[in-house]
């Protein structure tokens, strides 16, 4: 009975091991089209190919899906012959292999869109987004290819070029934001002494950025992070076409670098109180891009504070100002007071002589000109706005610390002594 029972046992444990296996593998298949187009007249085919990355190279069989719904096919390809436009949807592979504890299965591949089309025209797009000074070239394409006589081209239903002749290619040269949106075209041709025109369904083109205006992080209290120190982080999209050149980033506090430039896109710094910003910098492609500022440990905005003023202090810092003797003045009379950051109980004013004024050669203000102020200059906080520019590095702080100041107006503290 016990060698009944251990039999029993040892014969279970390969069912155990199986069901603890990995199913699915940590890499992707690679679904792509070899022949045809994503946008194809019906009765057209249109091929396409599963493939493995490098590196996990076995005996593979694949399975096939349209949508949610796998297909019968188990190669590595798929052919999609005379297609009808039901046929139209996104189609994804992935890769089967058999072990010795069970199937292992590759996670799905990134889609592929085919598009049926019944009509008589398609304006063909590149199946990858245009990118911003790039040049895209759209094809107006018409079923049994007959000798056009014109081709136009519309925008969001606008038309925006025309042309005479057999070419049907249209080249949409340094790509804006604006060129975005959903192109068509009409062709018209001559057959039998009659004039025939068709129209194309809409096609949504797409315009990217190069390099996209960065937006700073500030990751401060992690665990992962020493005391005292914060990571700032400079998140941003990257679109240049392979090989891409590599993007230099720099950081800032106060306007002033922080350091040198770096290949990653993340810096460790001190936790002090500033205006931080990033900016990313590709030198093969001359593009520059400076992110918003953003503030730690302090309030954002342009803030301004400033002690209390009492009547008979002097304004901070300003050179002393000799006191007029007053016997020598005739009777005065009050005018407008200087104004201080904060209004105090009394308000001091200025005096000015009484007597008899004499005439004045200046000419007298229009109500429309402004008059003379005599109040003190306003302290602006000034904002950089990103540009598609490149800004010199070499004039920058490298040591990171913002220059000594009379007046932190950030903080609102004055130094315990004036440098000199």
């Amino acid at each position: 009975m016990d060698a009944v029972i251990t039999l029993l046992v040892l014969s279970t444990l390969p069912q155990l091991v199986v069901s603890q296996a990995p199913s699915v593998a940590s890499f992707r298949a690679v679904a792509e089209m070899v022949s045809g187009d994503s946008r194809i007249f019906s009765g057209e085919s249109v091929r396409l190919r599963c493939s493995i990355p490098a590196g996990h190279r076995s005996t593979w069989t694949f399975r096939w899906f349209r949508g949610s719904e796998q297909l019968s096919q188990d190669m590595d390809s798929l052919t999609l012959w005379k297609a009808s436009v039901k046929e139209s949807g996104k189609f994804y592979c992935q890769g089967v292999r058999d072990t010795a504890v069970g199937n292992i299965y590759t996670l799905k591949s990134l889609p592929v869109e085919i598009n049926v089309d019944g009509g008589w025209a398609i304006l063909q797009v590149p199946p990858h987004p245009g990118l911003v000074g790039d040049t895209l070239t759209v094809t107006c394409r018409v079923r049994a290819n007959p000798q056009l006589r014109e081709v136009i081209l519309y925008k969001d239903g606008v038309e925006v070029m025309r042309q005479s002749g057999l070419n049907p290619h249209f080249n949409l040269n340094n790509l804006t934001l604006k060129d975005q949106g959903l192109y068509s075209c009409r062709a018209s041709w001559d057959i039998d002494r009659r004039t025939r025109s068709v129209i194309s369904a809409d096609i949504e083109v797409q315009v990217l950025e190069v390099l996209t205006q960065p937006a700073l992080e500030i990751v401060a209290g992690d665990n992962l992070i020493p005391a005292n120190m914060m990571r700032l982080i400079c998140n941003l999209q990257y679109n240049a076409r392979a090989p891409a050149p590599p993007i230099h980033y720099y950081f800032y506090k106060n306007n002033q670098r922080l350091g040198i430039a770096t290949s990653e896109n993340h810096d460790l710094v001190k936790q002090t109180p500033g205006q931080y910003s990033c900016k990313a910098k590709v030198p093969e492609l001359g593009i520059s891009r400076l992110s918003e500022p953003k503030s730690f440990g302090q309030e954002t905005g342009p803030v301004m504070m400033s002690p209390t003023l009492h009547p008979r202090d002097p304004w901070p810092l300003a050179p002393p100002i000799p006191t007029p003797d007053l016997s020598l003045l005739p009777a005065v009379e009050p005018t407008a007071a200087w104004p201080t950051p904060q209004q105090s109980s009394a308000t001091p004013t200025f005096i000015r002589p009484t007597e008899e004024r004499t005439q004045s050669s200046d000419p007298p203000l229009k109500p429309s000109q402004p008059a003379p102020s005599t109040l003190l200059p306003t302290v602006h906080l000034i904002t950089q706005t990103p540009e598609l520019v490149d800004i010199s590095e070499e004039s920058g702080d490298m040591s990171g610390d913002s220059p000594d100041i009379y007046f932190d107006y950030m903080s609102g503290d004055f130094p315990d002594t004036v440098p000199k």
